[in-house]
């Protein structure tokens, strides 16, 4: 999601997409531990995506 698309969610929406990312994330390290994810780079993009979330929430939470 863009970082725009991710500020105008509300706090549930906010989690709700922080916890598919969380899984997604899960099932990537899954991926990479049996061989088969051939992009690497994802995890990190992944990683990222959630910080970015993270913050968003933060920053909502603490208004």
């Amino acid at each position: 999601m863009d970082v725009k698309e991710l500020k105008e969610l509300d706090v549930a929406g906010l989690k709700k997409e922080l916890n598919e990312q969380g899984e997604a994330l899960f099932k990537l390290r899954l991926q990479k531990a049996t061989q088969q994810l051939h992009n690497t780079n994802q995890i990190r993009n992944t990683r990222h995506e959630i910080a970015r979330i993270k913050t968003i929430l933060a920053q909502k939470v603490a208004k």
